[in-house]
């Protein structure tokens, strides 16, 4: 099960703690972070800096399908999540038919300041894209290459709103694998999703579900030290 980590320098720390969540719950899983300076070295990223970009995962992310050679299925998720469940019942509900699945959320948060100081912006399909389970060798995605996605002319709105698909091509995944934070308040989450602000910053020390971010990373900090 192939697992591609968003990842932004400013929260390393949340980058580690997420990675470490999946590999300790799954024996089959290949977790790779989304690192945009390497990617610019290699070529894959050539984008002009996005100064409206609220992290540097905002487009990398939409590379997955030609990353893997546009074969087989692989998953992307924020850094700003810990899974608490094993990954692969979340594979389990890949659909051939679909060429992404994603939460479909009915979030719509206030405009404002999250997190480090970033503008929270208010956009349909609003965190879709945080986790989405790529169906990498279906056809539509097939023009969802490096070209579509460093041409400047194609903006945040067009690949967060999967608007290179038709809505029957997007799948639904239950909300508990993408469970944000803050927002739902039922359910027994699988995947909790910081949206707004994780333990690792200040602010947000305490927030809801703290004890279970901090828990994790107390697990990934007593695994290194074995």
């Amino acid at each position: 099960m192939k697992v591609f980590v968003g990842y932004d320098t400013r929260e390393d720390i949340a980058y580690q703690v997420c990675k470490h969540s999946l590999e300790s719950r799954s024996k089959d899983v290949e977790v790779k972070p989304l690192i945009q300076s390497k990617l610019r070295e290699a070529g894959w990223y050539t984008r002009p800096v996005d100064k409206l970009a609220s992290t540097e995962f905002t487009f990398t992310r939409f590379l997955i399908p030609e990353l893997t050679n546009f074969s087989g299925w692989a998953l992307f998720c924020d850094s700003d999540i810990i899974f608490l469940d094993d990954v692969k019942e979340l594979f389990d509900q890949a659909d051939d038919k679909y060429a992404v699945m994603c939460v479909k959320h009915d979030y719509a948060p206030k405009e404002g300041i999250k997190m480090d100081g970033q503008t929270q912006t208010v956009y349909p399909r609003k965190n879709w894209s945080s986790v989405m389970l790529f169906n990498c060798a279906h056809p539509s995605n097939a023009k969802l290459n490096m070209d579509l996605v460093n041409e400047p002319e194609i903006n945040g709105a067009y690949l967060h709103r999967f608007s290179w698909l038709t809505d029957e091509e997007i799948g639904d995944l239950s909300y508990e694998w993408n469970f944000l934070v803050g927002h739902y308040k039922d359910g027994s989450p699988k995947a909790l999703h910081y949206t707004e602000g994780g333990p690792w910053f200040e602010n947000y020390r305490n927030c809801e579900f703290h004890t279970e971010w901090k828990q994790e990373l107390q697990d990934m900090m007593n695994d290194s030290n074995k």
